[in-house]
């Protein structure tokens, strides 16, 4: 009996330690952020505050999209039965590039000399579109004083505009009317999960307790590449407002009631360029220039392992706090498909277990030879 426990400890031991570590991987998609937009400034401020204050070597620095990824944990502001009791917390990873060697059709954007940053999405985000916002409407005003110029002279100046627009790219140039009475999507009002009116006093599912809420809010698509918007039934925006007996899902939903597309439900939020990290608002497009906001607010908040940074400046540390935890997202680049890396052995547990292997062949040889030796013994008594 003794002998039997023993082997069982010992094959429940093998059986633990040859279970294999999976590292989560993750496919970063190919996208860029220059840091010297507002979000490259927002971002990189995020990712790192310095003592002193001085941020100007990041004014050489594009930030670059990698990836974002989901975990889930307990939820401490639960309160009431209908609370999820886990949320879903969403993180996104950067890297800030050198710009002159920041590319736009390479995941990684870089492959030396630089920082990898971990930060929280909707920080992420909202620094982001802000700063996509603010170049829109620059890009929007500066077109219309000078590439549409002639338009101001012309029979219809409005469609002029709208031609010249549409001509040279600047699309989001040519302002909705709302012909058909739907309201105008508030995209930065949902950069966190914020509670959705339904229109036209649209009626509220009831779950027994009274109606049901509706959340609209940003989350990873399965990949880790893109960044959507869905409909969800919780204000943490972990529950999607699905029917998935019906077939119906939380998209499926938001048109049934707002009567459109909800917007960036299939197109990612986040874009692929560089963002370069210097403010060019003033014209100032080297490195003696002002930092972004948006890098500077972005930096001091995000998690950094800059053990392959090394800007020449003296006001530079390196911190390297969340490399190891960066270092358990693997980045995997084949055709924007997230992939499990193979398994990960330890030569330490691999030793020991062939060692109590080897000891439990032996046990079992030797209880063999006694078991034939006490067969035989009692052969011999019984004649």
């Amino acid at each position: 009996m003794k002998l039997s426990a023993a082997i069982f400890a010992i094959s429940f031991g093998s059986a633990l330690a040859l279970q294999p570590f999976k590292e989560e991987t993750i496919d970063l998609g190919a996208q860029n952020i220059k840091a010297d937009s507002k979000l490259g400034n927002k971002l990189l401020s995020s990712a790192r505050r310095l003592d002193d204050g001085d941020a100007s070597w990041v004014v050489g620095y594009s930030l670059k999209f990698q990836g974002c990824h989901h975990i889930s944990q307990w939820n401490d502001d639960a309160d009431g039965e209908d609370a999820p009791k886990i949320q879903t917390k969403r993180l996104v990873r950067f890297r800030l590039c050198p710009t002159g060697t920041c590319a736009y059709e390479d995941a990684s954007g870089c492959d030396s000399g630089y920082g990898d940053y971990i930060i929280d999405m909707n920080i992420f985000l909202e620094s982001y579109i802000q700063n996509k916002m603010e170049q829109q409407e620059y890009q929007c005003e500066y077109a219309e004083a000078y590439t549409c110029a002639g338009c101001a002279n012309a029979d219809n100046a409005d469609y002029c505009r709208y031609d010249c627009f549409s001509e040279n790219g600047l699309d989001f140039c040519n302002e909705d009317d709302n012909d058909d009475g739907q309201e105008q999507f508030e995209l930065d009002r949902y950069m966190y999960c914020a509670e959705w009116d339904l229109p036209n006093n649209g009626r509220k599912l009831e779950d027994g307790d009274g109606d049901v809420g509706y959340f609209i809010g940003p989350y990873c698509s399965d990949q880790g590449g893109k960044i959507h918007l869905g409909v969800f039934t919780d204000e943490y925006c972990t529950n999607f407002a699905e029917d998935e007996e019906n077939g119906v899902s939380n998209t499926d939903f938001y048109y049934q009631y707002a009567g459109q597309a909800l917007p960036y439900s299939s197109e990612s939020l986040i874009g692929m360029d560089c963002i370069s990290c210097a403010d060019n608002e003033n014209g100032n497009n080297n490195n003696n220039g002002n930092v972004a906001e948006m890098c500077e607010e972005i930096y001091e908040q995000a998690g950094k392992c800059e053990e392959n940074l090394s800007p020449n400046s003296y006001n530079f540390y390196a911190n390297e706090n969340a490399c190891s935890y960066i270092e358990g997202i693997k980045i995997v680049r084949s055709d924007g498909i997230v992939m499990q890396n193979g398994t990960t052995h330890s030569s330490t547990a691999t030793i020991v277990i062939g060692a109590f292997a080897g000891i439990l062949l032996l046990l079992g040889a030797y209880v063999y030879y006694l078991k034939t030796k006490l067969d035989r013994a009692k052969v011999n008594l019984s004649e």
